[in-house]
C-alpha cells in the first residue's frame, strides 16, 4: 500500500485531449499515476516518458483489477464513458471522466446513483468551472454586482475538430451549458435548437440552441466547428452591470461594463421612460492558473480530503439531461423540448 496521503491513480485515454489530461495528474500534488491505458501502443510509449514508473497496457481490466489502486481517469471517447465510468466505480474506484458525463440522461443518472451508493466520488470534466474568470464572474452575480441578471449568450466556435462519433451539440456545448447552469444556480425548463449538417450527414457541424428558464432568464448558444474565427466568448447582461467574458484574448479576458438601461417610473411616454446608462469599463484582475490544473487538484483534493466536488454526478446528469433535450429539438426541427419530460424519453 502507498501513501495514505497520495491518490494512487490510473489514466485511461491519452490522445490528443488526454494528454494535457495525463500530464496535470502528473504533475499534481499527491497524486500518483500508477497505471497508463490506451489502444494506441506509441501514445503509451511516448507518455510514459512523463512518469517511468507508471505501468502501460492495453487492457482495461488491468487497472479495475488492481486492488491498490484508488481512482481512475477516464479521457477516452464519449460514446465509451459510461461503461467505463460504471466499471470503475463497480470496482470500488472513486472516477474522474471528461465530459459529457455520458450520451444519455438514463445512463448519467445510473452513474451517479452508484457512486452515491457506494460513497465514491464520481467528477465531470467540465473544465470552464474551474476557470478563474468564470469563478469571478460566479461572485459578482452570488453578491449581486450585476444586479439581476437578464440572459447569458456564448459562443464556441473553430475551424475543426471534425468529429464523426458526435456532433458539435455535444462535442462543444457541454462547456457553456455547465457554466450557464453555474452562474445562474439553475436549470433550465425548455431547450429548442436548430443546426445544421454540411460535412456528414446525421451530424450537425453547427447549432444554434436556446435555453429557457422558468425564471424568466434566458440562454443562448452557439457552437461550430464549421467557422473561420476561433472564439470562445460569453456575455451576461444584468440589470445593474454587463460582462463580457472572452478566453481568446491574452490578458483582458473579463470586461464589466457598467451599462444598463433603468425604466424611470411616472412617464407617460414609454420611449421617454428608458434611461441609457453608459459608465466606465472595469477589467478586473484575475488569475491565469490553468484551469486543468485547477481541475485536476479539486478532484485529488475531492477525494483525499473527502471534499464535495463542484462538478460532480449531478452536475454531469443535469448537463446530460440539457443536451438530450436539444438533440430531440434538433430531430424535431427546433420544436421546444421541456427538461422534465426527459425523465421518461
Amino acid at each position: 500500500m502507498g501513501d495514505v496521503n497520495t491518490l494512487r491513480t490510473g489514466v485511461v485515454g491519452v490522445g490528443r485531449w488526454g494528454r494535457n489530461v495525463f500530464r496535470n495528474f502528473v504533475q499534481a500534488d499527491r497524486c500518483e499515476v500508477r497505471w497508463i491505458c490506451d489502444l494506441d501502443e506509441a501514445a503509451l510509449q511516448r507518455e510514459s516518458k512523463s512518469a517511468p514508473s507508471a505501468r502501460i497496457t492495453q487492457n482495461y481490466d488491468d487497472l479495475l483489477g488492481d486492488d491498490d489502486l484508488e481512482a481512475v481517469v477516464i479521457a477516452t471517447k464519449a460514446i465509451t464513458h459510461f461503461d467505463m465510468a460504471r466499471r470503475a466505480l463497480e470496482a470500488g474506484k472513486h472516477v474522474y471522466v471528461e465530459k459529457p458525463l455520458t450520451l444519455h440522461f438514463n445512463e448519467a443518472s445510473e452513474l451517479r446513483q452508484i457512486a452515491e451508493r457506494k460513497k465514491l466520488k464520481l467528477m465531470v470534466g467540465h473544465l470552464m468551472l474551474y476557470h478563474p474568470c468564470v469563478q469571478e464572474l460566479k461572485r459578482l452575480i452570488d453578491k449581486g454586482e450585476l444586479g439581476k441578471v437578464y440572459y447569458i449568450y456564448t459562443r464556441r466556435l473553430n475551424l475543426g475538430v471534425v468529429r464523426q462519433d458526435e456532433n458539435a451539440w455535444w462535442s462543444l456545448a457541454p462547456h457553456d451549458i455547465s457554466v450557464v447552469c453555474y452562474l445562474l444556480g439553475d436549470s433550465p425548463i425548455e431547450v429548442s435548437a436548430h443546426g445544421q449538417c454540411y460535412l456528414q450527414p446525421g451530424i450537425e457541424d453547427v447549432v444554434f440552441a436556446t435555453l429557457r428558464f422558468g425564471d424568466g432568464k434566458l440562454a443562448h448558444i452557439h457552437v461550430s466547428w464549421l467557422d473561420p474565427h476561433k472564439i470562445r466568448n460569453m456575455t451576461v447582461v444584468g440589470t445593474s452591470r454587463m460582462v463580457s467574458f472572452d478566453d481568446m484574448s491574452a490578458g483582458e479576458k473579463l470586461r464589466i461594463y457598467d451599462k444598463g438601461a433603468d425604466v424611470q417610473a411616472g412617464i407617460a411616454d414609454f420611449a421617454e421612460s428608458i434611461a441609457l446608462r453608459t459608465g466606465d469599463i472595469l477589467i478586473p484582475k484575475v488569475s491565469h492558473d490553468e484551469p486543468l490544473k485547477l481541475e485536476v487538484e479539486h478532484f485529488v483534493s475531492g477525494v483525499l480530503d473527502n471534499r464535495e466536488i463542484r462538478t460532480d454526478g449531478r452536475a454531469g446528469e443535469q448537463a446530460v439531461r440539457i443536451l438530450e433535450a436539444g438533440s430531440h429539438s434538433l430531430a424535431a426541427g427546433g420544436k421546444p423540448i421541456r427538461i422534465d419530460e426527459m425523465t421518461t424519453r
